[in-house]
């Protein structure tokens, strides 16, 4: 049996705990919620009495704070320090951002972690209800030492005095911290302490180790997957078969964890793919149907359906005619409703439920019309492998976002439909992102072994099974000096798909799968891959006895200058590099350089190079004959302070007449060895031309004739000479003046000086870079540009070659012309984020980035990709304005249609209204309108004509516009405007919680007027049916509790009081079911969320 664990979900969609930085989070990130170990895997210390505390944190003078983080005082839990971090308005995001931080994290020993489930919360101090409280976990370490939700509550209701979250401008935050024990990750041992060896995650990839440690663990499978036919021609990056059969061998043989990338690769998965979490249902699902294919016409074809495909009928059976529908259908796998079931045998009884078709709802059976009928589900037969997938999310229509469902829900060892026997795969996170592990016990023995990633440990029944049950956990206070009730977490850590093996085909299922099963090449390319890992790894443990010799030679600098590089000299990492033992003498390593570069050993002159102040890398001196005598290991340690493993040398050979090596000269201290590039401006080309030595009192004009037969000039041509002394930051490259000696030019050995012919007037003005300098800023400050439009920002449009000192007018200026726009002012840029690989929320702002490098820069990284808009008016001008997305619902059509606004940013309400009326359909012509603020179907707002619209904010909340009634312009002094919300009531976790839907809305009420009145007007403004109205109930809700009304009573005694919180919070509930289409609100959509199917494209 095997088990997988989903999140807890009282976080909005967009919610994502995040180890708190000074950068915003950007677009969906998959993230690892829970990381190695969770709640439900403490392991020596009992979970009876972890250490526990409430910290309460009460913050006055809320609003006024001006700092961008705030740190709260010490407290102390499980024998650490801890504290809590705020960012009182928003760590880059419109939300309180609030984080648990370990206090002492810079003073702790190195490697130190803990670990702490913990909940944050801001205290309502009107109701206690209405407290916002968000609860994770997490293991803190160096790199993560604070945890928590960037986006805990926008900050719009956070500072709404009327929302009591602040009063007498004071905010109380509360923290609730466990600590528990963790185990070293790193030291574990998983082969050696289990026989099992895990999977490394590459991403948020966990869901699908899991899931491959689960069919790896039915033999059968294995052995099919085994027999499944390839050749040694395949790639296992091109072969789903291959890549699989690869990872599963290794499983079996491998003493250390094994990377899943080749079967991602065979997937056709990009990077971005394997970084975003999907469902494990979902793989499984697509993987199974694609080995299904691939096992078409081979020997193992038929074993997906033979091991995973069960038979269910679908049955109509009419009550009162002798008429029954059947339809038989195949599963590969079950999913069962986990809402409302104890455990697996309730959720198979509602699975097979029998359901009324009876009244408007009745079958229409042929022969026989609409008759009353029975429908149900029968199973025929149930699979040898059966795998149920437990609906631990559901849809929640209020919120309009997935929630996950954390009830506590019970699963049995032996599942007595057919005498089942099982593995258990467990999420624990939330539904954007979270950590799958797998309990499988393989044998089917007592014995459970937990697979998380890399990791696997032995894992006892109770916590394999019990704990895997979700609901939650309630922890006695352990502390004091802290106030003393109780509290409760969720159980993170749930049951998301269990997989039960049939007791009759267990022999079969659980066979042995051994090396014969493997076909030969298969065998030989593994033991081959893990030689060469095993050779590499023995490199690696005898590095220390040896040392790299890189030598540079002339050829090098030839082939290089001009092509790969412009500075400096050479790329070491290009040139032919030595493996050499360090005790070797370096007179013998001359031999080997001998052989193969055939110069002979007399010949060569090695020279050693030197890292300068001004970051160049240049020779600055020849071996002495006694430095050549010393082992190579000596000459390392000599060259190079730092401990690196590599000796770098240049080997200079000369050459006679017949272009045959000579021996070197002996160099006398007055020489100076210079390197000459030459510059051809018409060309725009740098090379490399040769090297000389020159005496350090001589001048450089007695070398120009050499220099022009370098070059290939004629004797006399007039040449300018520069000397290139460095590049970073700034490219540094300075004329030499012809008649000034060497030595006084302060040129030494290793310098560079790059000439050219003197430049000419006529021919200056056709070359866009005349001298080597400009030429060398324009080649440092280059950039290869891709562009992307912004409304899709995976594509690549097009690339531009900018400079890095491109100023933004520059930049807009090229992109405009590149797209063939007059006007570069309507061009808007977004810079690229290099963590989510997507474009930052917010666009660069018109001149609101000096240059080019400023725009591609994030945090440490710089990217080479930008993102543009073409806009409809110039940027300039946008920014002034203020653009609002405002819903206008039709006065008598059933319509809703959205508007953008833009209007300066000084406007009012007024003037939005005024703009609106130019755009829409009105029942008359003197029709007058309002805004409203709605949020989750209720109205919290009409807002005043008079009120500026520059801070209102339609990212979180709904602006409608509506006419107004003439019911409510002619309102009597004692008639009432109250508000009127659709609901229906829903239970959760044993508590019935009303849950608002539809489109709210205001209604005068008159004094005296009874329901029966009331409901006369409301049937006819919502256009209801009578048959459906007659089902609706009518509740006065004050604070969430409905109080049913009957025809008869008066309803505006019920809306007296004045004082009550929040007009939204007492309204006039109809009571019903959603059967509207579900609107999307494009306002209320972030501005980038991509989420991509699983999809395997091979």
């Amino acid at each position: 049996m095997t088990l997988m664990t989903p999140p807890p979900l009282d976080q909005e969609d967009d919610e994502m705990l995040v180890p708190h930085s000074d950068f915003a989070v950007e677009g969906p990130q998959p993230m690892e919620v829970a990381p190695a170990e969770t709640a439900n895997t403490v392991d020596a210390q009992s979970v009876d009495d972890p250490p526990s505390a409430r910290f309460t944190w009460t913050i006055e003078n809320f609003s006024r704070l001006n700092t961008k983080k705030l740190y709260s005082e010490i407290f102390y839990v499980g024998g650490h320090k801890w504290r809590v971090l705020i960012f009182p308005k928003g760590n880059n995001v419109d939300h309180l951002s609030m984080y648990l931080d370990v206090a002492d994290s810079a003073t702790l020993p190195y490697g130190w972690s803990r670990y702490a489930q913990f909940s944050l919360a801001v205290i309502n101090q009107l109701h206690n209800k209405f407290t916002i409280k968000k609860d994770t976990q997490h293991q803190f370490n160096a790199r993560e030492s604070d945890w928590g939700f960037t986006s805990f509550m926008p900050l719009g209701e956070l500072y709404d005095p009327g929302r009591g979250y602040l009063v007498n401008d004071t905010c109380i935050v509360e923290a609730d911290v466990v600590v528990r024990r963790v185990i070293d990750y790193w030291s574990h041992d998983s082969k050696k302490e289990t026989g099992y060896v895990g999977l490394k995650n590459q991403g948020a990839t966990c869901y699908m180790n899991s899931l491959l440690q689960t069919l790896y663990h039915i033999p059968y499978f294995r052995k099919a997957v085994y027999h499944m036919p390839t050749t040694e021609n395949d790639m296992p990056s091109g072969s789903i078969p291959l890549a699989l059969q690869s990872l599963f061998y290794k499983l079996q043989y491998s003493d250390t964890s094994v990377a899943t990338k080749e079967l991602t690769k065979s997937f056709g998965w990009d990077t971005y793919d394997s970084f975003m979490q999907h469902d494990v249902q979902e793989l499984n699902r697509v993987l199974c149907e694609k080995l299904e294919d691939k096992m078409k016409g081979t020997v193992v074809e038929g074993t997906i359906q033979q091991l995973f495909e069960g038979h269910h009928m679908n049955y109509i059976e009419c009550i009162n005619v002798d008429y029954k529908s059947t339809r038989k259908e195949s599963f590969y796998d079950l999913q069962l409703d986990v809402k409302g079931c104890r455990d697996v045998y309730a959720s198979f009884d509602k699975y097979v439920e029998v359901e009324r078709l009876e009244g408007d709802n009745k079958y229409h059976a042929e022969q026989h019309g609409l008759q009353d009928a029975r429908k149900g589900v029968l199973f025929i037969d149930f699979p040898p492998v059966l795998q149920l997938q437990l609906k631990r999310f559901e849809y929640d229509f209020m919120r309009d976002t997935m929630v996950k469902i954390n009830d506590r829900y019970e699963f049995p060892l032996q599942l007595d439909l057919d005498r089942e026997n099982g593995n258990v795969l467990v999420h624990s996170g939330g539904v954007h992102g979270g950590h799958y592990y797998a309990y499988i016990r393989p044998t089917l023995s007592d014995q459970w072994f937990k697979f998380d990633d890399e990791r696997v440990t032995k894992e006892d029944m109770k916590r394999a099974l019990e704990e895997q049950y979700g609901g939650e956990e309630e922890l006695p206070q352990t502390n004091p000096g802290f106030n003393n009730s109780p509290f409760k977490f969720t159980k993170y850590s749930n049951a998301y798909m269990l997989v039960y093996i049939r007791e009759s085909d267990k022999e079969k299922i659980i066979c042995n799968v051994d090396e014969k099963d493997i076909a030969e090449h298969l065998r030989i390319r593994l033991k081959k891959e893990q030689e060469e890992k095993e050779q590499k790894r023995k490199e690696k443990a005898e590095a220390h006895l040896y040392t790299i010799i890189k030598v540079a030679r002339d050829e090098d600098l030839v082939e290089q200058i001009g092509r790969d590089i412009y500075f400096d000299l050479v790329d070491h990492d290009k040139v032919r590099s030595f493996r050499i033992q360090k005790q070797m003498p370096f007179n013998l390593f001359k031999e080997e350089v001998a052989k193969e570069f055939g110069i002979p050993v007399q010949f060569q002159r090695f020279w050693m190079w030197a890292k300068r102040q001004n970051h160049t890398y240049r020779p600055s001196r020849p071996l002495t004959p006694q430095e050549e005598a010393q082992s190579v290991g000596q000459l390392r340690e000599l060259s190079n302070k730092a401990n690196n493993a590599e000796l770098k040398l240049f080997l200079e050979v000369e050459l006679g007449q017949d272009l045959r090596p000579v021996p070197p000269p002996e160099k006398a201290k007055e020489e100076i060895l210079l390197f000459f590039k030459l510059y051809d401006p018409l060309k725009e080309e740098l090379r490399y031309v040769g090297r000389l030595f020159v005496k350090g009192s001589g001048k450089p004009m007695e070398i120009l004739t050499k220099l022009n037969e370098l070059a290939g000039f004629g004797p006399t041509e007039e040449i300018e000479l520069y000397e290139e002394i460095k590049y970073e930051p700034n490219v540094m490259c300075e004329h030499i003046d012809k008649k000034v000696p060497f030595r006084a030019s302060q040129l030494e050995d290793g310098d560079i000086i790059c000439f050219q012919k003197s430049p000419q007037v006529e021919t200056s003005e056709q070359c866009r870079y005349p001298d080597v300098h400009s030429f060398l800023e324009y080649v440092h400050n280059r950039l290869v540009v891709r562009f992307r439009s912004l409304e899709r920002p995976k594509d690549e449009e097009f690339c531009l070659e900018l400079s890095k000192l491109h100023n933004y007018d520059d930049v807009v200026e090229r992109v405009a012309r590149h797209l063939g726009l007059d006007d570069p002012s309507k061009i808007r840029l977004t810079s690229h984020n290099c963590y989510s690989q997507q474009p930052k929320p917010q666009p660069i702002k018109y001149r609101g980035a000096e240059h080019l490098s400023d725009m591609l820069v994030h945090y440490n990284q710089t990217s080479d990709i930008l993102y543009f808009e073409v806009l409809d008016i110039p940027l300039p001008e946008l920014q002034g304005l203020k653009t609002l997305k405002v819903a206008f619902h039709h006065a008598t059509k059933d319509e809703v249609v959205i508007h953008t606004i833009r209007l300066p940013k000084q406007s009012t309400v007024g003037d939005v209204i005024n703009d609106l009326k130019t755009k829409v359909e009105l029942s008359n012509p003197n029709a007058e309108l309002r805004l409203l603020e709605v949020f989750y179907h209720k109205i919290y707002k009409i807002f005043p004509l008079n009120e500026k619209i520059e801070n209102i904010n339609d990212q979180y909340w709904t602006l409608r516009a509506e006419e107004i009634p003439e019911e409510e312009k002619n309102v009597s002094p004692n008639d009432r405007l109250i508000h009127v919300y659709h609901f229906m009531k829903e239970t959760a976790q044993n508590q019935v919680q009303v849950q608002n839907f539809g489109e709210p809305f205001f209604l005068v009420i008159h004094e005296g007027e009874t329901l029966a009145e009331v409901k006369v007007r409301v049937q006819k403004k919502l256009q209801v049916p009578d048959e459906e109205f007659s089902k609706w109930k009518f509740a006065f809700l004050s604070l969430g509790r409905p109080e049913y009304l009957q025809d008869s009573d008066i309803v505006s005694s019920r809306f007296q009081r004045r004082d009550v919180y929040g007009a939204w919070e007492q309204y006039l509930g109809l009571e019903h079911s959603d059967n509207a289409p579900k609107r999307s609100y494009a306002a209320n959509q972030n501005r980038h969320t991509f989420e991509k199917p699983v999809r395997i494209y091979n």
